[in-house]
């Protein structure tokens, strides 16, 4: 299953790729298509809410579909976005290619993670997330940087072109390397949807708002903080980015397998740990050598979120996570831009630049309570739980009963019998991914 787990992580490589590429080139494409930066600088924004209404719409139209055939439906249709931002004359046009390349964004994180985690054993799931979210992490260290060397050597319009061609070999993966799934049991829309009445669902939503959020409060004024504060030159920050990218590869792999022994333990000592590493990177901030190493282990205590996070929702979402899966997605564009946001009006009314740092300190430490208030819980439903029924006495005459065991042989009961409920604290046990995981748990 490596190789499903590769073509998956190509696309999410393409996906992160074209998502953060253009903030490097926003000066050549406002030069060239005769607009303000500003102006240039909404198709960052533009993409953002893209993946916001694109992620539940997309991933709700394609309900019905078997889950590899919307993923080859969702990467035409990037490949299709990226083509057209290649060929754009305008500004009208370049952001319309943008806009259709966001819409598949959430849907393809959302319902890829769902595949990736039933290509598995159910205590892998978590583990093959972070893989799939491995070609994100790599856009970051090597596609964006790679790409703005390319757009500003050979013009911005090559840098889509070589998404485009990164897209084409992620479809051809997904044809030939992801075996065939059947369409969901639950895959009609009223099923998807049914999730959302679940108060924990929307906890372990908001938990993504504010948790991820607190990275990009501070992660969105890097440079300035890095220049300003630490001492570093300009044409050091590509290279801090490197660093910061290489933390983000590491904390996502130790953040899936640390989710596969123990979900929420898990999130509540990541979500804790980055809200510290945010408030010692306010001091650390201040030289070089410390603002250097607290940045790597920002990157990686960051990305570490990543894996939890989206296992928790489609834990959650036990039986229609594809739809929650999505909107998780959504939640982490949420929450930069909530983040970005907060930073940048902290910063505007003249509280310095550790300010996004102190605030994305506190929006980590709020994910991490909506955590505890989640796994409170689910601790509250286990101990509501009904014992179960006692067992009738055994017939005196069991000669007359052949029926009935000796009472030293316990009857199954129905409640036996029936599929058991998804641990709140493993998302591999009996998470309900998809048919795949509940052919294994019945196995057992």
């Amino acid at each position: 299953m490596r190789a499903s787990l590769l073509a998956l992580a190509i696309g999410a490589f393409g996906i992160g790729t074209t998502e953060f590429v253009i903030v490097g080139l926003l000066p050549e494409v406002a030069d060239d298509l005769s607009v303000s930066i500003p102006s240039a600088g909404m198709l960052v924004t533009g993409y953002a809410l893209g993946v916001v209404v694109g992620a539940p719409l997309m991933t709700a139209a394609g309900a019905r579909l078997p889950r590899k055939t919307m993923l080859v439906v969702l990467m035409t249709i990037f490949i299709a976005g990226n083509l057209l931002c290649a060929l754009a004359g305008d500004y009208t046009a370049l952001m319309g290619g943008r806009l259709i390349a966001a819409l598949t964004h959430g849907a393809f994180f959302g319902i890829g993670s769902v595949v990736a985690a039933d290509l598995v054993a159910p205590d892998r799931r978590a583990s093959a997330i972070a893989l799939m979210f491995t070609g994100l992490t790599l856009a970051n260290v090597l596609g964006v940087p790679l790409g703005t060397f390319l757009g500003q050597e050979f013009g911005w319009r090559s840098t889509f072109w070589a998404v485009t061609g990164i897209g084409i070999v992620g479809l051809l993966g997904l044809v030939t390397l992801v075996p065939a799934q059947p369409a969901p049991e639950r895959g009609a829309l009223r099923g998807e949807l049914a999730v959302f009445r679940k108060p924990q669902v929307w906890l372990a939503l908001t938990t993504t708002v504010l948790g991820f959020g607190g990275v990009f409060a501070s992660f969105t004024y890097l440079a300035p903080v890095m220049t300003e504060l630490a001492g570093f030159s300009d044409g050091a920050v590509a290279w801090l980015l490197v660093l910061f990218g290489v933390g983000l590869c590491v904390g996502n792999v130790l953040g899936g397998r640390a989710a596969d022994r123990a979900l929420m333990p898990s999130l509540y000592l990541i979500l804790g740990g980055l809200s510290l590493v945010l408030v010692v990177f306010t001091f650390t901030s201040q030289a070089a050598l410390p603002a250097a190493i607290t940045l790597a282990a920002f990157g990686a205590i960051g990305f570490a979120t990543v894996p939890p996070l989206q296992a928790r929702v489609m834990q959650q979402a036990a039986g229609a996570p594809a739809l929650a899966s999505a909107a998780n997605i959504a939640a982490f564009n949420l929450g930069n831009a909530l983040g970005a946001w907060l930073g940048g009006l902290a910063v505007a009314h003249g509280l310095g630049w550790t300010a996004p740092t102190w605030i994305g300190a506190g929006l980590a430490a709020a994910g991490l309570g909506t955590a505890a208030l989640s796994g409170r819980l689910d601790r509250r439903h286990r101990r509501a739980r009904p014992l179960p029924a006692a067992e009738p006495p055994a017939e005196p005459h069991p000669v007359q009963h052949p029926s009935v065991q000796h009472p030293s042989v316990r009857q199954p009961s129905a409640q036996q019998h029936s599929a058991p409920e998804p641990s709140a604290q493993h998302p591999s046990a009996g998470a309900g991914y998809g048919t795949h995981s509940i052919v294994e748990e019945k196995s057992r």
